[in-house]
């Protein structure tokens, strides 16, 4: 009779998710007013719209880093050939 397939150490690591994304929670006061014109932006509820602010925060220095490439990065194509390709 075959022996069935079997993966060696499979057992042992089986299940087992290498980097799992931890959650804290946190007691934050701000302004009703601010809460609400965010809420409103986001269309979503608090934590939500907590998470998207943080995001955006977290994703600051990016963008900045982009903007200095204004003006400096030059295209092999032009506005008129990308304008026919579509």
């Amino acid at each position: 009779m075959p022996k069935p397939f079997t993966i060696p150490n499979a057992g042992i690591a089986y299940g087992i998710v290498d980097e799992v994304e931890t959650a804290r929670k946190i007691t934050v006061e701000v302004p009703a007013e601010l809460l609400e014109k965010a809420q409103e932006s986001t269309g979503a509820g608090i934590t939500q719209t907590v998470r998207t602010g943080l995001q955006l925060v977290a994703a600051s220095q990016t963008y900045a880093r982009l903007r200095r490439f204004r003006g400096k990065v030059r295209f092999s194509r032009t506005l008129a050939n990308l304008k026919t390709d579509r």
